[in-house]
């Protein structure tokens, strides 16, 4: 399923519960630079259709599986069931991140965040400051945000070979089939 957009994440709340209600297990592979952003995006109901995303996920009684493939940022990472949102297992890939954003992004926000707020106090911003807070923020939440700092810290079950990935699926949806699967409880929220 694929969250960016208004109308993928619709359909990812669709086929979220169509896969619940059939107790279907739910398999979340991870490459998203998270939910589009804008007022294009805004008028279009990305914060509407996202939460609907994200209720589905979150109230789904399948097992669910994430690996983390490639990035993972921001809320498409909870909509894309990660951590926060309790899969029955989750991978990462060794090339894999997870952050609240890209480091380059990061550091751009807190570079203008600093330089408005140096301005708006009648002071001229240090562009040498600047590009240093600029780039060790950058650098820090890169070095933060790999699939080796992640799983030092448990944040998942574990780094996997690419190419052992359905090995690996097949393991967990076994370990993950022997519980027995509650009935599907959805409210009621319009599509």
């Amino acid at each position: 399923t694929c969250p960016p957009t208004p109308p993928g994440a619709a359909t990812a709340a669709r086929f979220n519960q169509l896969g619940d209600q059939a107790r279907r297990p739910l398999l979340f592979l991870h490459n998203t630079t998270g939910f589009m952003v804008g007022t294009d995006a805004e008028q279009n109901g990305v914060i509407k259709h996202g939460s609907k995303m994200l209720q589905a996920v979150a109230n789904a009684r399948v097992p669910k599986i994430s690996i983390v493939v490639g990035g993972s940022y921001g809320a498409g990472n909870y909509a894309m069931c990660g951590r926060g949102l309790d899969p029955r297992f989750i991978f990462a890939w060794p090339n894999s991140k997870v952050a609240v954003m890209g480091g380059q992004q990061a550091g751009m926000v807190l570079r203008i965040v600093a330089e408005a707020k140096q301005r708006a106090n009648g002071i001229e911003p240090d562009e040498k400051v600047l590009d240093m807070l600029q780039q060790t923020t950058a650098q820090k939440l890169d070095s933060q945000s790999t699939a080796l700092y992640g799983t030092a810290r448990l944040w998942d079950d574990g780094i996997i070979d690419p190419a052992q990935t359905r090995d690996v699926l097949g393991l967990s949806l076994a370990a993950s089939l022997n519980a027995p699967i509650p009935d599907a409880r959805f409210g009621v929220f319009r599509m």
